[in-house]
């Protein structure tokens, strides 16, 4: 599967994305087209879990406190209050994912921004370019 994350493109990745070292996200089509299934954890900063998607669905939202809005080969997750994404996935052609925004805690406490411009984790960020995961996770700040 290939993954956008920002500007970075991570071909030939088996779907999960690993943050400092941990599984954090998974990502499944079970075709090209779709549709996508996520499963996602959120972490506060001293890295407490908050919320949990499993299959796309919430099986822990603690307070309402995030919003899952699901459109054609769109999965937007987003804080209630503000709306400001906490991770926004798009299916493209061919069964591309790309991760165009984003703004969450690492397990480990650490704030993950996505921009289309970069990636950044503590002191690591990801450019414009592209990787070959050779069939392993997409890993950022390992």
């Amino acid at each position: 599967m290939d993954v956008k994350v920002g500007p970075h493109w991570y071909r030939n990745s088996d779907g999960t994305i690993e943050i400092e070292g941990l599984p954090q996200i998974e990502l499944i089509t079970r075709k090209p087209g779709g549709p996508l299934r996520i499963n996602f954890a959120i972490f506060d900063s001293i890295g407490k879990l908050h919320a949990k998607l499993e299959g796309s669905s919430f099986v822990i939202n603690e307070q309402a406190a995030y919003e899952l809005v699901k459109s054609e080969g769109r999965v937007l997750i987003r804080k209630t209050e503000s709306h400001k994404p906490v991770l926004d996935l798009q299916l493209k052609e061919e069964g591309r994912i790309e991760i165009s925004a984003g703004e969450f805690y690492t397990l480990k406490g650490h704030l993950l921004t996505i921009t289309p411009q970069e990636w950044t984790v503590e002191k690591m960020q990801g450019k414009e370019g592209e990787s070959d995961m050779k069939g392993k996770a997409v890993a950022l700040a390992s």
